[in-house]
């Protein structure tokens, strides 16, 4: 059929494609779970978190790459990031303890987030953690919890220059106060340098704001600081679509081609450029006065932390639910699948997931009549709707089959879920590959 606004042809890694064509194996998991179910790709995830790291390497710059562990919550992801000596990066006790569990180190752990709890100051006390400093509160809190404990290792985090309304980071007068009660609490918390936070997916802003952290981090050093780390945060692009795909849709996009004319205030860039360990290249080589990021962070003898999540989970992860039914209504029709639309989250930021999913069918053969459809949730509300726009099947949907939505494990999978009407979250389902067969487990 024809692709456009109703079919974006999702861009998938051959595991994702040999997975969805396995109907035996499809089948054999939905027998045991009786209901919706993720299914994750750990070596997808290690091949991304490789690739960042090797661009470290090549670009001579030290440094951590810290899964950011809120884009997803499966133990599988820190048993990777465990064999690759690599970080991860947390912002609640949960989290943190669920990192220790799965192999992490404590000072492989990074504490970011908003103002922390003091049960979540003091585990990273006394793991080795490093944190985020967002507030001077919170920095007194993290000195009086550290006199009972070893010295804490943090970061400042700075409040953006070009995004002064940002609710995250110290203006110049608290980052100023802080470098002062740091000096007055040596013995207590460790100023090892700054951080900040950024929205969006420019690599210019985060190679500036790098470039002038490091005349801050040497300014500190002059205070006897140790001052060796810079963390330039997240927001690593991603592309889900191919580039014509993208704005195929868009000049197509009318409210009409979506189920009960809805319409969105925005959509995720599902294609961009530079992504990935790309995109970490495309900082590290911006230029500076004199060579680049990344020769400016060799010669200060300066870490360079980061903390993407989506783009580690880019290609790892797919959500499969089992159809309930199918009906014509008007124009188009309305697919019912086992499950609620929380479990794919994008929806839920009145916004809509692009890529789109795929009918697996099971049973006897049938005439392949195409039809559109719009995707509801098999809950009573009437928003519960996992995709508006009218998809095009290339059949009916019947139950027993599946809807699989592709690369959905960075934030789809379970920022919002639910047990609304006592339903069981969808479980995340290890695969991997054995003799060019794929085996499965649920994920610890």
């Amino acid at each position: 059929m024809e692709i456009g606004l109703n079919s974006v042809r999702a861009l998938e890694r051959p595991w994702a494609l040999a997975v969805r064509q396995d109907s035996a194996l499809l089948r054999q998991i939905s027998n045991a779970i009786e209901g919706p179910f993720h299914l994750i790709h750990p070596d997808s995830f290690a091949a991304n978190l490789e690739a960042f790291q090797t661009i470290l390497k090549q670009r001579n710059v030290s440094g951590h790459v810290y899964f950011g562990k809120k884009a997803n919550k499966a133990g599988a992801w820190l048993r990777e990031v465990a064999k690759l000596d690599g970080s991860v990066d947390v912002a609640s006790v949960p989290e943190f303890v669920h990192a220790l569990a799965n192999g992490i180190c404590g000072s492989n752990i990074g504490v970011t987030g908003a103002a922390k709890s003091n049960d979540l100051l003091w585990l990273s006390c006394r793991h080795k953690a490093t944190v985020a400093i967002d507030a001077l509160d919170e920095l007194e809190r993290a000195i009086s919890i550290a006199k009972y404990s070893v010295p804490l290792q943090i970061l400042l985090r700075v409040l953006p220059p070009h995004a002064p309304n940002s609710r995250f980071g110290l203006n110049q007068a608290d980052l100023d106060t802080a470098l002062k009660r740091c000096a007055e609490s040596r013995e207590y918390v460790i100023m090892n340098g700054y951080s900040f936070h950024l929205d969006g997916y420019a690599v210019a802003p985060r190679a500036e704001l790098a470039l002038a952290l490091i005349d801050r981090c040497l300014e500190a050093r002059k205070q006897g600081f140790p001052s060796a780390a810079i963390s330039i945060g997240g927001g690593f692009a991603c592309h889900y679509i191919d580039e014509q795909d993208w704005h195929s849709f868009l000049e197509a996009m009318d409210p009409s081609q979506f189920h009960a004319g809805k319409t969105f205030n925005h959509f995720y860039p599902y294609y961009q450029s530079p992504t990935g360990a790309a995109m970490l290249d495309a900082v590290l080589q911006s230029p500076a006065t004199t060579g680049t990021l990344a020769s400016r962070l060799a010669d200060a003898q300066i870490q360079l932390y980061l903390e993407p999540g989506r783009a580690l989970l880019d290609g790892a992860g797919m959500t499969v639910f089992p159809v309930q039914g199918h009906k014509q209504n008007d124009k188009h029709g309305i697919v019912t699948v086992a499950g609620i639309s929380m479990s794919l989250s994008e929806q839920w930021k009145n916004s809509e997931f692009l890529p789109a999913p795929f009918l697996v069918q099971h049973g006897e053969a049938r005439p392949q009549n195409p039809v559109s459809a719009a995707i509801g949730g098999s809950s009573c509300m009437e928003y519960d709707v996992l995709t508006w726009r009218k998809i095009n099947f290339p059949a009916p949907p019947r139950y027993g089959d599946h809807i699989i939505y592709p690369n959905t494990a960075g934030y789809q999978m379970d920022k919002n879920e639910s047990e609304f009407h006592q339903l069981a979250l969808p479980p995340k389902i290890v695969v991997t590959e054995d003799n060019e067969r794929f085996t499965w487990r649920i994920d610890r």
